[in-house]
């Protein structure tokens, strides 16, 4: 949904029409009568520090390994970080940034951590004034 994925903004504010009336597809699922979003068991997240890109759905684990906590859904090697970077699915619980997890990589767990999206600022050209 817009609320796991960090989209809620694309919904206007608290107080918008669109929020408040809902009548889009799916309104039921995520937001409440008084136009408030629903919570939600997990939340998308960006994940750095592996070693390897973590390609093909690999599953997220917490720091000890043990609990399965989600799943990646995309990753690659960053070309501007330098680095292996990745974004997934976790338990609400486990979004934070800086929260250290595992990632079963190739049949192989390697420690990454929850980062804060996007990975790269954007740096727009502004005109002087």
């Amino acid at each position: 949904t817009p609320i796991e994925g960090a989209l809620g903004w694309t919904l206007g504010g608290p107080k918008s029409r669109r929020r408040l009336e809902g009548g889009f597809v799916g309104a039921e699922h995520i937001l409440t009568p008084e136009g408030k979003f629903k919570k939600t068991v997990k939340k998308r997240v960006g994940l750095m520090g592996m070693k390897a890109p973590a390609r093909g759905h690999p599953e997220i684990y917490d720091a000890s390994g043990e609990k399965k906590i989600g799943e990646v859904t995309s990753g690659t090697f960053s070309p501007c970080l330098k680095k292996p970077i990745a974004m997934g699915y976790v338990e609400t619980g486990m979004h934070k940034s800086g929260t250290e997890v595992m990632i079963k990589i190739r049949n192989k767990m390697q420690k990454a951590e929850v980062a804060k999206m996007p990975f790269v600022e954007a740096s727009y050209y502004q005109v002087p004034e």
